[in-house]
C-alpha cells in the first residue's frame, strides 16, 4: 500500500521526484511570465510619464563636479544622451 502524500509532503517537495519535477517544470513559467509582463509594463509606463513633462525634482546633493570635464563645455559627459542625462540647467529637450 503506498498512501497518499500528504500536505507537508507537497509544500516541501519530499513526495517524490518525479511529481516535485512536473509541478514546478509548471509552475515556473506560469509565475515567471506574468511577472516579466508586469516589469515590462511598469518600464513602459515609467517611460511615457517621464516623456510626458513629468519634472523630476533637482536634489542638491545630485550632480557634483569638483571641476569640469575636459571635453565640450565642461557640462556634457563623454556619452551624453539629451534624454537621460540631466545637464545642470535641466535636459537638453526641455
Amino acid at each position: 500500500d503506498v498512501s497518499p502524500p500528504q500536505l507537508g509532503d507537497l509544500l516541501t517537495g519530499t513526495h517524490g521526484e518525479r511529481g516535485s519535477a512536473c509541478r514546478w517544470e509548471v509552475l515556473s513559467p506560469s509565475i515567471k511570465l506574468p511577472l516579466v509582463g508586469v516589469s515590462v509594463r511598469n518600464t513602459f509606463l515609467k517611460f511615457q510619464r517621464r516623456r510626458a513633462g513629468e519634472t523630476q525634482v533637482h536634489y542638491s546633493y545630485l550632480h557634483i563636479k569638483p571641476k569640469p570635464f575636459p571635453w565640450e563645455d565642461g557640462n556634457h559627459t563623454l556619452f551624453q544622451n539629451p534624454c537621460v542625462n540631466r545637464l545642470p540647467t535641466g535636459f537638453e529637450d526641455d
